[in-house]
């Protein structure tokens, strides 16, 4: 991982916050509103996926890849952006990316009848997961190093769109018809794509790289922090969304819950790991992210430890998902923390992208593997072992090779 020395001083003119603790604020608060919209966007085609399967008569596969296509648009589409914000800065970025958003949220709430035309809706609804990357960097060049741990943070909440997805799209359109809440989000978006292009500024000195938008992408990904940091946040954001999607069904199979007692079981862990994601960022600020980091991996591997002996739900296996969905949290935010550090100014958006794809894909994955050891051992012990070998192996990794790279 290539590192200056000390730990991350202002490097460049481009890197150099603006000083006007006010005016920072206010950026962290419009990115932070942008970030949160746009995922409300991204994730209006999941908590519908029954909705669509009953009226389309789709069947499970279908209404999964419905459900899959906005996440791996979303989280491929982070790659081009970030380098694009690089390029433009988010002054740019945030109304073009949220407009553009506004017509595939749309085109799925009034057009989209049939599974070609959602997967076309959901494809470009992608687009909206996408402000991930502009955020980073952007609230990133805003901060001094000591407060942008948790100033990402902050910013990471903006994940609770997809919470707000969940529990009101449902009731939402229920109450005034299918097309309703994909029409209110169009609108919010709008109107924050006219706010965002009135109150965003890019930090002054903002230094636009040199070379092709492929040539800086190639680039990044050649750097051996992009890909460290990518399996970091992999670990974190990714365990994270895999337990958001995957929880409710678990709970269900392990522990015979209704449905709705699992899904707010699930909210609880989401809500606690938004909650984490500053305090990760602020404990790095303190103590630097990568003994943060470390904590929050091995605290992870013990509690899938404790998840797999399969104890009563109350209070044992409560507590080893909610810490769990704490830990994961944290080290979401610890992780950006440490792209701050490390990530040349001048890339940091380029590599947000990269690890911002790496955070979402790998959310894809554990699912996959819970299911299949359930399926051909009729529990999840299995699973929730190779959790916890793979939380303590990055755990490792992030103390000896990432650690001693960091420090130089």
């Amino acid at each position: 991982m290539t590192a200056p020395s000390s730990p991350d001083p202002a490097r460049t003119a481009g890197a150099r916050p603006a000083g006007d603790p006010g005016r920072a604020n206010l950026m962290l608060f419009m990115a932070t509103l942008g970030f949160m919209l746009n995922f409300w966007a991204w994730a209006l085609i999941g908590p519908l996926g029954s909705t669509y399967g009953d009226e389309l008569q789709l069947s499970a596969v279908q209404v999964s890849a419905a459900v899959a296509v906005p996440v791996i648009v979303g989280s491929l589409g982070r790659i081009p952006v970030g380098a694009l914000t690089d390029r433009f800065g988010a002054r740019t970025m945030f109304p073009v990316v949220t407009l553009l958003t506004v017509l595939p949220t749309l085109f799925t709430g009034l057009v989209a009848r049939s599974f070609v035309t959602l997967l076309i809706g959901g494809f470009f609804l992608g687009l909206g997961g996408t402000t991930f990357a502009i955020g980073i960097p952007f609230v990133n060049r805003w901060f001094p190093p000591e407060r942008r741990g948790m100033a990402l943070g902050i910013f990471g909440m903006g994940t609770v769109g997809t919470a707000v997805a969940s529990f009101t799209t449902v009731g939402i359109a229920d109450a005034f018809g299918l097309p309703a809440p994909f029409i209110l989000v169009s609108v919010l978006l709008v109107a924050y794509a006219v706010a965002a292009r009135a109150l965003i500024r890019d930090a002054p000195g903002l230094s636009r790289p040199a070379g092709s938008l492929v040539a800086r992408t190639w680039a990044t990904l050649r750097l051996p922090s992009t890909l460290e940091l990518s399996l970091i946040y992999a670990m974190g954001f990714g365990g994270f969304v895999a337990f958001s999607v995957y929880l409710p069904t678990y709970l269900v199979n392990a522990y015979g819950l209704e449905r709705a007692d699992a899904a707010l079981r699930t909210a609880g862990f989401v809500v606690l790991a938004v909650l984490a994601r500053p305090v990760g960022g602020w404990l790095s600020d303190r103590f630097h992210p990568i003994p943060v980091l470390v904590v929050n991996f091995v605290i992870t591997g013990v509690m899938a430890l404790v998840a797999a002996a399969e104890l009563a739900l109350m209070p044992l296996g409560s507590i080893a998902f909610l810490t769990m969905g704490i830990m994961l949290g944290s080290a979401a935010g610890a992780c950006f923390a440490l792209v701050a550090r490390v990530a040349p100014p001048e890339k940091v958006g380029s590599v947000t992208g990269v690890v911002g794809a790496a955070g979402g894909l790998g959310g894809f994955f554990p699912p996959l593997v819970m299911g299949a050891f359930y399926s051909t051992t009729g529990d999840y012990t299995g699973g929730l072992l190779l959790l916890a070998a793979t939380a303590f192996g990055v755990a490792a990794f992030t103390w000896w090779p990432v650690r001693r790279n960091a420090h130089g």
